[in-house]
């Protein structure tokens, strides 16, 4: 189960700090996004949300003028996100975006079904295994909590030892909860991390290894497939380590870094590097294939759903991989020709797929033919906000968020 680690409040990754600049935003709203207070953006006049639509399109089809569906229902929230796609999840009949307080929305109706004051970090991420939802305590007292997602209930609650500072869960399994910790000095500084697995049943320290000076807590993203655990950061590192020990089983330089999630398929991990989709070897790191987009042009963050790799890259075509093989499935220049965004994020219902983009005018959420890359419509609350697009699907409806706003669109 692949999740990607959020940022402590007051602070944000290089790869959020690149894709606010990218999208041309002032510097003064660049800081203002920054520091871990959320902007109030008028989302009245004009550019409002339309009203419920009383009948939905059937399998995510827009009627016959072509345009977007309006919202099930839009609610206003809590939600302080950084862009991650791990803030917002679906699960139990709710939908939940990382906030403070976190609160849990009934996917049918809109309605709050619990709220939890100092549930999790603002921005950190929402991590599902086995029926739980695992989160960074935000009460900052060292620990990490694992509720029950459709009542709010707390179900486990984990210390990994008053010598590490702010422990933040990267990835989870059936078995164990896997976090990254500041190693506090005797003065109360830290220059160093450590990697540890935290047992999802009893909360004891399976185990705990030290990362190398210079490796950062921020900035990390994870996944695990059976007895592997991978992980990218900011230095440039793609890292294997063994779930049971902890022992690094192989580690490499990537020549570039998408600052975004990769994706794990069965036994390789594949990572989008600029112009380069690469596909590795979880046991010792032998490259097994690679995929090249046109000259000029990067992948963005790749997504998998229901064993087909969707990705777009920079020159605004998308594309459907085969990720055994790297063999190409399908390309599409559907976004090319109609002028919008790309695409970093993707979930599918039925034979639509949906893709949630960062903040430009042309973005939102785009609803794809599945077979073929077909673009449908486009949904765009026209807010205003410089927050980018977070989509998920309980497989009835497909939940955007975009800033504070949560809206509920018929899938």
């Amino acid at each position: 189960m692949s999740k990607a680690l959020g940022t402590a409040v007051g602070r944000t990754s290089r790869r959020r700090l690149l894709r606010l600049a990218g999208g041309g935003i002032t510097m003064a709203a660049l800081g203002a996004g920054l520091t871990g207070c959320e902007d109030e953006l008028a989302t009245g006049g004009g550019g409002s949300t339309p009203p419920p639509r009383s009948a939905s399109p059937e399998d995510g089809k827009a009627p016959e003028d072509g345009k977007a569906p309006a919202p099930l229902w839009t609610k206003s929230t809590s939600a302080q996100t950084y862009g991650d796609n791990d803030e917002l999840v679906a699960v139990d009949g709710v939908v939940i975006a990382s906030g403070d307080p976190l609160v849990a929305f009934d996917g049918a109706s809109g309605e709050e079904r619990w709220s939890l004051p100092d549930g999790a970090v603002p921005g950190a991420p929402l991590l599902l295994g086995d029926g739980t939802l695992y989160l960074e305590s935000g009460r900052y007292d060292g620990s990490v909590a694992g509720y029950v997602p459709g009542s709010g209930k707390e179900a486990w609650r984990s210390r990994l030892g008053k010598e590490y500072r702010q422990p933040r869960p990267v990835a989870v399994d059936g078995e164990q909860v896997y976090v990254i910790a500041e190693i506090l000095e005797a003065d109360g500084s830290s220059h160093t991390n450590v990697i540890a697995a935290l047992n999802s049943r009893t909360g004891k320290v399976a185990w705990k290894e030290q990362r190398d000076l210079g490796t950062q807590q921020n900035g990390v993203h994870a996944a695990v497939r059976g007895r592997y655990l991978v992980y990218t950061d900011f230095k440039n590192n793609l890292t294997v380590r063994d779930t049971a020990t902890g022992k690094q089983v192989w580690t490499q330089k990537t020549t570039k870094t998408s600052y975004g999630p990769f994706v794990v398929h069965r036994d390789l991990v594949i990572v989008p590097q600029g112009q380069r989709l690469q596909a590795f070897a979880l046991s010792d790191g032998s490259e097994k294939w690679s995929v090249r987009s046109e000259e000029f042009t990067a992948f963005r963050e790749p997504s998998l759903v229901e064993d087909v790799l969707y990705i777009a890259d920079s020159g605004r075509t998308l594309w459907a991989v085969e990720p055994g093989t790297g063999r190409k499935i399908w390309q599409s220049t559907a976004l090319k020709d109609a002028g919008g965004q790309v695409p970093r994020q993707f979930v599918k219902v039925g034979g639509t797929l949906y893709g949630a983009t960062d903040l430009d005018e042309q973005g939102g959420v785009h609803a794809f033919d599945a077979k073929a890359g077909g673009l449908r419509w486009t949904f765009n609350d026209r807010s205003g906000d410089h927050h980018a697009w977070l989509v998920a699907t309980d497989g009835k409806r497909v939940f955007a968020l975009h800033g504070k706003k949560l809206h509920a669109l018929p899938a």
